[in-house]
């Protein structure tokens, strides 16, 4: 079986050739550049407890000795404090970090993954697809013709994938601008990130009245200052202004020392392609959409993308086409990106149309302050990991299903489990292996050993139910899990999102949702469908 041709080295790129490695799928991985990353320290992003954790299991890399997780957030309006939050658990604090230092941790890791084969300075310029596979070309010091089983466009924002399937990139440009800077500086809030709105100092420069300072290591920090609509240059000497008056201000008029490192313009759009897959092509991350307004990551999203997208080419590309499988790649993950570009798009004139709701609403400003809050911490519609409720794998009628505190598509919750050897692990920490995950919640497990109760009460029959799954699964046992009474079953994807939970062992249902999960019955590509594939490629 040929290789997934991945087009594109940057963090969703090697995000998923990394992903398919940890289920047993070889890649290329196409990078147009020569294989460095530069170092910007203005360009950075802020990764939330998911999509840091699957980086983590995929480098076997300490992010957090990169980065810094935040301490607390607090948000100001004018001199008033909005919301003050304090970050207890510190896997819960979001993790703001380099893009230079993800993907280099992302290099390192697929240098020492014998499964990814990286070819350097190979730019594509041509893609052919057939029944049996895709065929790539690319030009440069090392063009060739690449052969490959599937082909993933994680190209970017310009992506060449995207062009030569003809698919449409439609949406809105400029939706937001921001002026960065990265500084070492000292601020009284060390470790706490900041939105400060409306400014009680008098600005000398164009500002819409939003400023974001986030913290990194070594004492740097990053500012970013919302730029008015237009497209007025940002100048060294207006950036200047807006770095010592934003200083002073938050330091009473005392004259802040500070040594500049960087600085750029990151602008935002909303844009979505309209498919998500052309045959054996799929696209991901930026190449599939763009989003950002609101303090959203659009990384997080991409980095969802490829966690999705691999457990389900591996099916297919060790047992055959899984077509269902595979068309819910878009079905899922557009959806959810979909939905969030809705909610941004609704909350902008509210939050960015000057007067408006605040003078007629009571609470109004607080409610804004609440929509930024969720965007920056990665919460509520415009910033929570999404749901696949609605999914086309998600199993109908299934009479022993129970509600828990998870609904049906959500991710889990990661509770500490007791894995088949015996030892005591997270439950985050089995995902993304390829396998189905059945949790047994059964309270008391966790101060006897494993060999006392594996072959005692309803483990048994359990065990066998799981190996008459039809896909392979991992049985694990959690001595508590929210919303989940003692005994009950649950089912979950190898990307971490619930399936169904089940009052008891139910072999019959559990063997039907897996089955579901996976499309239903794996079936062999047919003559109409390899034809409909290739007008698609065309």
């Amino acid at each position: 079986m040929d290789p997934v041709i991945i087009v594109g080295a940057g963090p969703v790129g090697l995000t998923l050739a990394l992903a398919l490695a940890r289920q047993e799928v070889p890649s290329v991985l196409l990078d147009e550049g020569p294989g460095k990353e530069e170092a910007r320290l203005a360009r950075t992003i802020v990764l939330h407890e998911d999509t840091a954790a699957l980086l983590e299991r995929l480098t076997g890399a300490a992010l957090g000795n990169l980065g810094v997780r935040w301490a607390g957030w607090r948000s100001l309006r004018r001199r008033q404090v909005m919301s003050d939050i304090t970050f207890e658990e510190a896997g819960h604090a979001p993790l703001h970090i380099t893009q230079h230092a993800v993907t280099n941790a992302l290099r390192a890791a697929v240098a020492g993954e014998p499964l990814v084969k990286v070819a350097v300075d190979s730019r594509l310029d041509s893609i052919e697809q057939e029944r049996s596979g895709v065929t790539a070309h690319t030009r440069g010091p090392k063009g060739t013709w690449w052969r490959g089983s599937y082909l993933v466009g994680c190209d970017g924002p310009r992506s060449t994938v995207r062009k030569l399937q003809d698919i449409r990139f439609p949406g809105r440009t400029a939706v937001e601008r921001h002026a960065v800077a990265a500084l070492r500086t000292e601020l009284t809030w060390e470790g706490r990130a900041l939105l400060h709105r409306m400014p009680p100092w008098r600005s000398s420069v164009p500002s819409a009245g939003e400023v974001t300072a986030r913290p990194l290591p070594d004492g740097v920090w990053r500012l970013d200052w919302l730029l008015p609509p237009g497209k007025d240059l940002v100048t060294p000497e207006s950036l200047v202004a807006r770095i010592r008056e934003t200083l002073a201000g938050w330091s009473d008029g005392t004259p802040a020392t500070y040594d500049l490192l960087d600085t750029g313009v990151h602008t935002v759009h909303h844009r979505l392609a309209r498919r998500w897959r052309a045959g054996r092509v799929f696209l991901a991350g930026d190449a599939a959409h763009l989003l950002g307004a609101l303090g959203t990551q659009g990384l997080d999203e991409g980095l969802r993308d490829a966690d999705n997208l691999a457990w389900k080419l591996a099916p297919a590309w060790h047992h055959g086409p899984h077509e269902a499988l595979l068309d819910s790649y878009q079905a899922e993950r557009r959806a959810v990106v979909a939905a969030r570009l809705r909610a941004a798009d609704q909350a902008l004139p509210v939050l960015r149309g000057g007067g408006g709701l605040r003078h007629y609403v009571p609470g109004a400003a607080r409610g804004h302050d609440a929509l930024l809050v969720d965007g920056h911490l990665g919460r509520g519609p415009l910033g929570a990991p999404g749901a696949y409720a609605d999914s086309p794998l998600a199993p109908r009628q299934l009479e022993g299903a129970i509600p828990v505190a998870t609904p049906p598509g959500a991710p889990v919750t990661d509770v500490r489990v007791t894995a088949e050897d015996g030892s005591f692990v997270r439950l985050h920490d089995r995902l993304g292996r390829g396998a189905l995950l059945v949790v047994l919640i059964a309270p008391g497990t966790g101060v006897w050993d494993r060999k006392h109760w594996v072959s005692a009460g309803v483990m048994p029959r359990l065990a066998a139910a799981v190996t008459a799954l039809p896909h392979p699964a991992e049985l694990l046992v959690a001595e508590e899990y929210p919303g989940a009474p003692a005994h009950s079953v649950l089912l979950v994807r190898p990307d971490g999102h619930l399936v169904a939970a089940f009052g008891g062992v139910r072999p019959a249902d559990l063997y039907a949702a897996a089955e579901a999960t996976l499309g239903g019955t794996a079936k062999e590509e047919t003559a109409e469908e390899a034809a409909e594939a290739g007008s698609s490629a065309r």
